[in-house]
């Protein structure tokens, strides 16, 4: 789930123009025509997508608009492979380098699976779609830049375009309006707030943090928190290869605040053994104040909670500020290299993020990178209002920082295992922050081997 911004998105309406930005360095499978694809004139086609929306909302919204696109194109037939994310993760690359590539997949951004399958040339660059389309348009420049990759094939986030996002996401802090009620706890307002509930519930006997940690990943969500709050700008541009590293003062004291956590009881007793999905459903079922994972899972825990669904983003120092967090866009939808059908699946891509897409994943309670007319109907006191009406707070402020596995090719292992171990009590927070300065550090020493010797 990973993905960030890198500048404000409040220029919704003036992304960059074909030709910026590498839009038109080389071209993608079709390049040469300015013609927009016709899939009825395809002939009978299958066209085999892998993606991983597997959750309620995403699961919901992908099988309606499959559905319209296969009526409005009866000779076209998806044929869709849906996985778990960590499922995806670990079969995506074996599956596209196959004798038989799907068509579309998802990958996810950054160095450990968009730029090595580019490296590999597993995927087909994107930029003369995205002109046909008015993908440089639609989209803004910070959105379609963390789909690109460099022709060199060492740096994401600049070159050719590779993939374009249907989701926005941000991870934010869901809560039980009821346990806080119950505890007389009000919906907190500022970081200050929020950390001072936590003491207040623990000692009314109510758990203060819901958390699951089995699948890896949530902890880097939930660290990626921490760190936002004291160094998100910082962490930001370490992510983008342009900062300081690990190895300093926030993002030690995120992992002491996270190991104090733990210490205190704030979180489940050996969150390491237990599920994401398993730790949603407690909290579902009334056991824990609040959850921190990404809007993905908004409709997920709506269905079950009702009304008693609250969400926020991670709350600022003070009431007027902007709030930072991990978040961004959803996973890239790509086109293989070896794809029999491009000018199909790009007319695919094309049609699962138009208006009327945003308008359909916002009806399934799902956050559209770009929102559109469904969006102002939504009640502005639900879950779904709160959703949107953090996305735009996040967005308009430059409030959103890089999911933190983008940031080196092994990273993803090396944070989720780090944290594993902070979270078990087998290392400190200088060891933490060691291990991670060490993976980054070597990689950015190996970048900047690459470049001086490319000169």
């Amino acid at each position: 789930m990973p993905v960030t911004l890198v500048a404000s998105l409040t220029l919704l309406a003036t992304g960059c123009v074909p030709g910026t930005d590498g839009s038109q360095a080389g071209g993608a499978a079709g390049a040469g025509s300015t013609a927009v694809p016709d899939p009825a004139r395809a002939g009978n086609v299958t066209l085999t997508v892998w993606d991983q929306e597997t959750r309620g909302g995403t699961n919901g919204e992908i099988e309606q608009l499959n559905k319209e696109f296969e009526k409005k194109y009866p000779n076209v037939r998806i044929k869709r492979v849906s996985r778990s994310f960590s499922d995806l993760k670990t079969t995506l690359k074996l599956a596209i380098s196959g004798n038989n590539p799907p068509d579309v997949v998802q990958a996810n951004q950054g160095y450990p699976d968009m730029v090595s399958f580019v490296q590999a040339g597993l995927l087909a660059p994107l930029d003369t779609y995205a002109g046909i389309y008015d993908w440089n348009t639609r989209y803004p420049t910070t959105l379609l830049n963390l789909n690109r990759v460099s022709t060199d094939g060492h740096h994401f986030g600049t070159g050719r375009l590779y993939g374009i996002s249907q989701t926005g996401e941000f991870v934010g802090i869901y809560y039980n309006k009821d346990v806080l009620a119950k505890a007389g706890v009000q919906p907190p307002k500022t970081w200050a707030d929020f950390t001072t509930s936590l003491g207040t519930l623990k000692q009314r006997g109510e758990l203060p943090i819901q958390f699951g940690n089995l699948d890896k990943y949530p902890a880097i969500h939930t660290f990626g928190v921490l760190q936002d709050q004291l160094g998100g700008a910082q962490a930001r541009d370490t992510v983008l290869g342009r900062g300081q590293g690990f190895d300093n003062a926030y993002t030690k004291d995120a992992a002491a605040t996270l190991s104090d956590w733990v210490k205190k009881g704030y979180l489940p007793k050996g969150a390491n053994g237990l599920g994401y999905d398993d730790a949603a459903k407690k909290f579902t079922g009334g056991d824990g104040a609040y959850l921190i994972t990404g809007t993905w899972l908004q409709a997920d825990l709506k269905k079950p909670m009702g009304g008693k669904l609250g969400l926020i983003p991670p709350p600022p120092a003070k009431t007027d500020a902007t709030p930072m967090t991990t978040g961004g866009q959803g996973l890239a939808w790509s086109i293989t290299s070896r794809s029999h059908h491009p000018e199909v699946a790009a007319a695919y891509l094309d049609f699962i993020t138009n208006p009327h897409a945003s308008d359909v994943m916002t009806e399934h309670g799902v956050l559209p990178a770009l929102l559109d007319r469904a969006a102002a109907k939504i009640d502005p006191e639900s879950s779904e209002g709160q959703m949107i009406a953090g996305w735009r707070r996040l967005t308009a402020g430059d409030g959103l920082v890089p999911y933190l596995d983008y940031a080196t090719p092994s990273f993803y292992d090396t944070t989720s295992k780090a944290l594993q171990d902070l979270i078990a009590g087998n290392s400190d927070p200088e060891e933490f922050a060691a291990s991670l300065q060490k993976d980054y550090g070597g990689f950015m020493k190996k970048q900047r081997d690459n470049s001086a010797g490319s000169k």
